[in-house]
């Protein structure tokens, strides 16, 4: 039974566009329940989204727990023997504070393969099969959410760009890659979230790559 663990930031926690309670989607909509219902009954999907994470910064202003690179090796031995790990952040460090171009962030996101690689959460202790997923470009409007034009300045600019070097991290890694933003959009409600549907479809597109991963 092939365990699967999905990390990432709001977009994989299920923050909704639309009324949901707690402002989270339902278990049935988010991605990485979707992609385990495309998988089937035979796998375990663990879900490790949080809302503001990070690829390798602690955040000086919402909290250095934000830092995906200091939590991932705890959360990988936490839920080993895991067999896919599909990993999708990098939204948050466009960020203005955090003044880094898409280079650096895709360079980040490397950081947490080479970290996957030394965490002995595979079967028998070895590794498992990387998934980097490249998040969807932000848009540049934000509807109502204001403060994000300056939260995210430049964001949108540096998000078109991301693609082409985490492309290239996952290849230097011996990783899978995903592209999301050729799967789906960002929603017109926030600028950085995603609708029901594309929560849909990105579950669809993961759930192939995966089986691709451990078909290899």
């Amino acid at each position: 039974m092939p365990r699967i663990l999905c990390y990432g930031d709001s977009n994989t926690w299920g923050f909704a566009t639309v009324p949901r309670p707690d402002e989270r989607y339902a278990d049935t909509e988010r991605w990485p329940r979707m992609m385990g219902a495309a998988l089937g009954p035979k796998c375990t999907v663990i879900e490790e989204g949080l809302n503001g994470r990070t690829t390798v910064h602690a955040d000086p202003v919402e909290g250095a727990w934000l830092d995906g690179a200091a939590t991932l090796i705890p959360i990988l031995r936490s839920h080993k023997p895991l067999d896919v790990v599909a990993i999708m952040l990098g939204t948050n460090d466009l960020k203005a504070k955090f003044a880094v171009g898409p280079f650096e962030i895709a360079e980040s996101a490397g950081v947490l393969l080479k970290l996957l690689r030394q965490a002995e959460c595979g079967r028998g202790g070895g590794t498992p099969k990387a998934l980097l997923i490249c998040p969807p470009p932000i848009l540049d409007k934000f509807g109502a959410f204001d403060f994000f034009s300056e939260m995210f300045a430049g964001g949108h600019e540096k998000s078109l760009r991301l693609a082409q070097f985490y492309k290239q991290a996952a290849t230097e890694a011996g990783a899978g890659f995903l592209d999301a933003g050729k799967v789906i959009v960002t929603s017109a409600h926030d600028g950085i979230h995603l609708d029901p549907e594309m929560h849909a479809q990105l579950g669809v597109a993961v759930a192939a790559k995966v089986n691709e991963l451990v078909a290899s």
